[in-house]
């Protein structure tokens, strides 16, 4: 059986752009891909990468420098949770169909366009309720949840 390898990009892109939304509160607001990289628990030529399509999609830039990095390229509230979600994952569905097989009876016939139906209203509501939350409000709900706020010791 092959195992099931879930999608991290959202929660990575998402992640990233959190730690720079509270490094940006907390100072200095610019971070390094290792720094990043160390709190992600991956890599910084992965962090690049990510940080390499965030920076497309003009949700962060480059700051060059001895001290340099990466920052926020708008205040986290002007940045919507579906931008970073778009940005992350592109075209790619949530799931797909499995593929089609001989059409024998009525669900083999049409599962395949229900099934895109159906993944078309779950990316919308999806879409919905990213479009209705911003950087900022993530970062809000997530130092109101119950936990201490550690700094972010640059």
């Amino acid at each position: 059986m092959v195992p099931h390898v879930l999608d991290v990009r959202f929660s990575s892109a998402l992640t990233t752009l959190l730690l720079l939304a509270a490094a940006a509160e907390e100072g200095p607001p610019v971070m390094s891909s290792a720094q990043l990289a160390e709190r992600l628990g991956t890599n910084p030529s992965l962090v690049r990468k990510l940080l390499s399509s965030l920076a497309k999609a003009g949700l962060v830039e480059s700051v060059m420098g001895r001290a340099g990095g990466t920052k926020l390229a708008r205040p986290p509230q002007d940045i919507p949770l579906a931008e970073v979600y778009l940005c992350a994952v592109g075209d790619k569905p949530l799931w797909t169909c499995r593929p089609e097989t001989e059409h024998e009876c009525l669900v083999s016939t049409h599962a395949v366009g229900y099934f895109e139906r159906l993944t078309e209203r779950a990316e919308q509501a999806v879409l919905t309720t990213l479009r209705g939350q911003t950087l900022a409000d993530a970062l809000r709900e997530i130092r109101c949840s119950g936990h201490s706020r550690p700094r972010l010791n640059h």
